[in-house]
């Protein structure tokens, strides 16, 4: 097909856009805050949109590593609830970042006395599919028909997953979630197969039809013959996490929910060491008990020199966690099912033990320092490993020369581009 020369308005260099690339149903013209970005090579950009999980730090900081390796290349606008669109937003003030950050509700796990109300927190669920999601669904498709982006990727999160469909939006999911319905988990204890099992069907529900799934996990238990189309990859590792030093300090990370009981940190007191706690925020010191405030930084810097880790069981922790060497002893809350199939698969791989939280008690922890050696030695044998980041950015990449051929994709050969000549379009905003 003959190629089209495009002028644009902002005194971007000439590039030529083949004739076919606005030609898919609903996609005739460009909007006109989606005309192209073009960088300082007259390499076209296109516009990825994300959507995520708000409830933990493992969504945003998945999505965040695909910020950062994208950002330089393509325009991106984020979708993001509660805590995600907190830790995501402050990241990415400005519009030269490339990066919109839009706040929308999202579904929440619910506690009652420090515990988690699993009633309650599906009974919030279906009333925010029944009456919150529509509405929700209905502005991101309208941003999708107005902005025309190239691709969605989506990590546990409905609405955007239900506009994409609905527009004929490309599709990607990626999220640690679809393990659980793709996996054979024969190999688990028959409680936890039982609570796997509800668990799928409950992501089944989240998601629309999407073109391809990747499924992020530490483990990598066998896929069903039936989901044999789900590419498995490892946890999406920041540059931040694959580029540290490591060492041992001697001291003992602790990350650790605001509703952990406060018996908790009675146990935890036990050490014969300094604990470093995040999560709780900034307090007085305990004892041995030290509490910081979140700071990704410092955050790492702990986690890259401590001896060892005691948290939930988060599949993006326990990843980072393994990818620099350090054991773990995992608190997975005994109704949080998806993290105790983490903490029994990270104890089945010698990198450390598991205890419900409800159960922790210093002759636990006591039990896990005297085997800290040899959880040591087996956290090893993982150390610098099993980072699935290329991998999804190859996939990305090539749904982009599938959909969006004429956006000339990045060189891998030339990671550095000079963008000081770029100009950036006005931020799209979400229809209110």
């Amino acid at each position: 097909m003959a190629s089209k020369l495009i002028r644009e308005a902002h005194d971007f260099p000439l590039i030529f856009i083949d004739e076919g690339y606005y030609s898919r149903k609903s996609w005739n013209r460009p909007s006109e805050s989606q005309r192209l970005l073009v960088d300082g090579k007259g390499l076209a950009m296109s516009h990825l949109v994300f959507s995520l999980a708000g409830e933990g730090r493992g969504h945003a900081v998945r999505v965040r590593t695909l910020l950062e390796r994208l950002k330089h290349e393509h325009r991106i606008t984020v979708f993001a609830p509660d805590q995600a669109f907190e830790f995501l937003s402050p990241l990415y003030p400005r519009a030269r970042d490339r990066v919109q950050i839009e706040r929308i509700p999202g579904l929440r796990f619910h506690y009652t006395n420090s515990r988690m109300d699993v009633s309650r927190s599906i009974w919030e669920g279906l009333k925010y599919a029944a009456v919150t999601m529509p509405s929700i669904v209905r502005k991101i498709r309208s941003f999708i028909d107005r902005e025309q982006p190239d691709l969605a990727i989506i990590d546990f999160e409905p609405a955007l997953s239900r506009a994409a469909f609905k527009s004929g939006l490309p599709t990607m999911i990626l999220d640690h979630q679809h393990v659980l319905r793709a996996c054979d988990f024969s190999i688990l204890p028959r409680d936890l197969q039982w609570h796997a099992a509800s668990m799928s069907w409950a992501v089944w529900a989240f998601y629309a039809q999407a073109e391809r799934t990747l499924a992020s996990s530490f483990y990598t238990p066998p896929l069903k013959p039936e989901f044999s189309f789900v590419k498995q990859v490892g946890p999406l590792l920041r540059r931040e996490v694959t580029e540290r030093r490591t060492s041992r300090e001697g001291f003992v990370l602790s990350y650790l929910r605001p509703q952990t009981p406060a018996a908790t940190l009675d146990v935890l007191k036990s050490l014969p060491c300094q604990v470093k706690v995040y999560g709780l925020g900034e307090q007085p010191s305990q004892g041995n008990l030290v509490f910081s405030p979140i700071h990704e930084m410092r955050f790492l810097d702990d986690l890259a020199s401590c001896r060892a880790v005691i948290s939930a069981a988060g599949n993006q922790l326990c990843g980072e966690s393994l990818y620099l060497g350090k054991p773990m002893l995992t608190l997975p809350e005994s109704q949080h099912f998806e993290q105790r199939i983490n903490a029994w698969f990270l104890r089945e791989m010698g990198a450390g033990d598991t205890c419900e939280l409800e159960s922790f008690s210093t002759k636990k922890l006591l039990q896990f320092w005297e085997q800290l050696p040899e959880f040591e030695q087996a956290a090893e044998r993982y150390r610098g490993k099993n980072d699935g980041t290329p991998i999804v950015l190859a996939e990305i990449d090539d749904m982009l020369r599938k959909h969006a051929p004429a956006v000339r994709l990045p060189d891998p050969q030339w990671p550095n581009r000079n963008l000081a000549t770029a100009k950036t379009p006005a931020k799209p905003q979400l229809s209110t």
